[in-house]
């Protein structure tokens, strides 16, 4: 699959401009994924509508990048706004393309090919984690599968020859990539496992039916209880129920439990928990779970070293932005930020100066 002879007749810009518009096409079809990947919804029906009045959008008006610009980010039907992210997807993805042509050209075909593979996947977990703080195992556990499976026709992605080689290396990646994530994933729990809130005397919180109301802000379920083990602690100076009611009493709600004091409850049959208190402890995360496969899948198509790479640039990355924002006071210190993207970043950075990067390590 390295043979380049065909490609070797054809312009160099010709191919970087058909990388170019067929970047574009696929980025297209990245905001499909962005929008309904985390909504759980089919990403072939209905088809492109306007997210505000349902308008079905006529293939002329949904021609990537030059119909945004045409219609001036508005919906043709009702003039609603449309996210310029749309337009920036798909000119991102297009340069990205046509950048894995003009890298590895036509000396390695293939590798171009399944760079793009892997730099689409990286753009639709970028702006799905921004969004929702998550990253769908579509592409996770589909990115792993896909990197192993590629490895093997394109060995040239793992800088190898040998089909046997370049699988190894894969599984190497897959290996090192979930172990190394897991790890501090584990120890970022240990030491950073709790989050403590709280505010000028008693004030009231109130657990909903799927988030938990604090005095100034509102946080779903599904962000404070990863595991079994995870618990909202508090001591309340009241605690209100339907049928009950509690003074300066301890409180801890896991999943499965509510503990009042010595009573115990199963949570799915309190109806209502209203309570005053001074302070909540609350449990967090160093870094999700698909942080954890997200690194997997980039050892996948990328080998073990890339994964250390991505780790220490990521890592990096991260840390100047977080420290940026908090000066900027657009975020505060225990303000949860998607990893996810620092993580694809470091990896674009990989496909395109790895070879540099090994260089220098050697020389070193």
């Amino acid at each position: 699959m390295t043979d380049a002879s065909p490609f070797v007749a054809l312009p160099k810009p010709f191919w970087a401009a058909v990388f170019f518009v067929f970047g574009a096409i696929v980025g297209s079809f990245l905001n499909v994924c962005i929008h309904r990947m985390p909504r759980g919804e089919s990403l072939v029906f209905p088809g492109s509508h306007c997210p505000g009045c349902g308008y079905a959008i006529p293939w002329h008006q949904n021609i990537p990048l030059w119909s945004w610009l045409a219609l001036g980010g508005r919906c043709a039907n009702c003039q609603s706004p449309i996210s310029a992210r749309y337009m920036l997807v798909e000119l991102l993805t297009a340069v990205l393309f046509a950048a894995t042509w003009i890298a590895f050209g036509p000396a390695a075909p293939w590798i171009a090919v399944v760079s793009s593979v892997l730099i689409a996947g990286l753009i639709a977990a970028t702006f799905i984690d921004f969004e929702h703080y998550i990253i769908p195992d579509e592409i996770t556990f589909g990115g792993m599968a896909a990197g192993f499976i590629l490895s093997a026709f394109v060995p040239g992605m793992h800088m190898l020859e040998h089909t046997a080689e370049a699988m190894k290396s894969s599984a190497l990646g897959i290996g090192v990539g979930a172990g190394i994530i897991y790890a501090i994933l584990r120890l970022g729990k240990l030491f950073f496992g709790r989050q403590h809130i709280g505010w000028q005397g008693d004030q009231r919180i109130l657990f909903g039916e799927s988030s938990l109301h604090l005095p100034a802000q509102e946080v779903p379920y599904e962000e404070l209880f990863y595991r079994k083990s995870d618990a909202v602690r508090f001591r309340a100076r009241t605690l209100e129920m339907v049928d009950r009611c509690y003074w300066n009493v301890d409180v801890a709600l896991r999943q499965d439990r509510l503990h009042i004091g010595a009573d115990t409850f199963d949570p799915e049959t309190v109806l209502h928990l209203e309570a005053t208190t001074g302070q909540v402890e609350l449990p967090r995360e160093a870094m999700g779970f698909g942080d954890v496969k997200f690194m997997a899948a980039i050892g996948a198509f990328l080998g073990p070293k890339a994964v250390i790479f991505c780790l220490m640039l990521s890592s990096v990355i991260g840390s100047i932005v977080g420290v940026t924002l908090i000066l900027l006071r657009r975020q505060e210190w225990s303000s949860k930020l998607p990893y996810g993207p620092y993580i694809a970043l470091a990896a674009v950075v990989w496909i395109f100066v790895r070879g540099h990067i090994l260089e220098w390590l050697v020389r070193e």
